[in-house]
């Protein structure tokens, strides 16, 4: 019937399998777990479902006067890359003073066309919709920015920019 050797063959290959498994699973829950304290490094932007929130609505007002600065000078640190608040320009625009300064207003930066061609200034109101998702409010801006979809994190940016005045 079955010889030691066969027997021996058949458990071998069962446990090497058994243990291929084990591996697998462990190196994949490695590689591909996140951390629930930890931040996504990178995040895939899908569209809105439209589905509608349980959330009430609170007015920008209201919600401006929460903002906290401190918060606003972490969520800065996105922007941190591209934009300055020491008065000095880098890939985009400085933004100490922003707040209140007219749209596309810094001479001797290059702006793109989309920008040039909006009037007004940079209201509290005008850059939470710019920050939402700038490439919407300004069709063809050269920022490459996706935005921030968290409204709290746009009030807090935006109280920090307020705070360092002109």
């Amino acid at each position: 019937m079955f010889d030691t050797m066969t027997l021996t063959k058949a458990t071998a290959g069962f446990c090497g399998a058994f243990l291929v498994f084990l591996l697998g699973k462990w190196v994949a829950e490695e590689l591909y777990h996140v951390e629930a304290h930890g931040e996504a490094s990178y995040v895939i932007e899908v569209a809105d479902a439209g589905a509608a929130s349980d959330e009430p609505e609170v007015d920008f007002a209201t919600l401006m006067a929460e903002a906290d600065v401190d918060k606003g000078s972490k969520v800065f640190r996105k922007c941190s890359a591209c934009h300055k608040v020491d008065g000095t320009d880098a890939t985009g625009p400085h933004l100490d003073g922003v707040v209140g300064r007219d749209i596309a207003s810094i001479g001797g930066f290059s702006y793109s066309g989309a920008l040039v061609g909006l009037e007004g200034a940079w209201t509290p109101e005008e850059l939470n919709e710019f920050l939402t998702k700038p490439s919407a409010y300004a069709s063809g801006t050269t920022m490459s920015f996706a935005g921030l979809k968290k409204v709290g994190d746009r009030v807090d940016l935006i109280a920090y920019l307020e705070s360092l005045g002109n």
